[in-house]
């Protein structure tokens, strides 16, 4: 089933970015990849997916995507100041109009009282916008990631919709 709502989505996220054309650039933590390999598991990807960067590490997220270290260190990398700051530096650093960035605790380790695991920070840049949304997602390691990509692939849709 979610891999259905992601296909789905990503047929979806497809079509508006061809549409309007535009490019579309991804900032990974804690799903490690999977959301461009979401995009790019569709052919023809090569159209609209411009590039994805798999910002793991805090210096990463300084390093790649510009992310200032003193933002890392007063909010901690599961923040949506760096969530924000990652889809945006995202965009600043491709030639994407449109970024989805994650960062979150997949598990089973890593978690804390103020940032549970399954604890997920969201952000999509788009047109100049930037959107964020934290949501807390259940199950193991590899449920918290999927259900990660399917809900950034489908808020993604949703937002660039309300663009048109």
């Amino acid at each position: 089933m979610k891999q259905e709502q992601t296909i789905q989505s990503t047929q979806a996220l497809a079509a508006i970015l061809i549409e309007n054309n535009w490019l579309m650039a991804t900032a990974e933590s804690c799903t490690g990849g999977l959301i461009a390999a979401a995009c790019t598991d569709l052919a023809g990807s090569s159209q609209w997916f411009e590039r994805g960067w798999v910002t793991y590490s805090n210096a990463a997220k300084t390093e790649l995507l510009g992310v200032p270290a003193d933002l890392i260190a007063r909010h901690g990398a599961v923040s949506e100041a760096v969530v924000r700051a990652m889809a945006e530096g995202a965009v600043a650093h491709s030639h994407a109009q449109v970024a989805v960035a994650v960062t979150g605790v997949a598990g089973p380790s890593g978690g804390s009282p103020d940032k549970p695991v399954g604890t997920v920070w969201l952000g999509w840049c788009v047109a100049g916008q930037t959107h964020t949304e934290c949501r807390h997602f259940s199950g193991d390691r590899a449920d918290v990631r999927q259900a990660t990509v399917d809900h950034a692939l489908a808020q993604l849709v949703n937002w660039l919709s309300a663009e048109r």
